[in-house]
């Protein structure tokens, strides 16, 4: 798990508010069912950086800062 930097997480709780859409691009862990292209809703950002979703497809696994990777749906 990577450390981040204070300013980061601010940065990530103000720009991944809760309701904000989201697709995952990247998540490195083997024992998941999520690929790429799936869509949820954020819950919240956690003091570590993880980025809670609510996926369509009914998992709440988190979006791991320094490891996985969502991008914002804009619209």
């Amino acid at each position: 798990m990577k450390e981040i930097h204070p300013e980061m997480l601010k940065q990530l709780k103000s720009y991944y508010l809760p309701g904000t859409r989201v697709i995952l691009i990247k998540m490195d862990d083997p024992y998941t069912k999520l690929k790429p292209g799936e869509k949820g809703t954020v819950t919240g950002v956690d003091d570590i950086g993880t980025i809670h979703v609510n996926w369509d497809c009914g998992s709440c696994l988190g979006v791991a800062f320094g490891e996985d990777m969502c991008q914002k749906i804009e619209g």
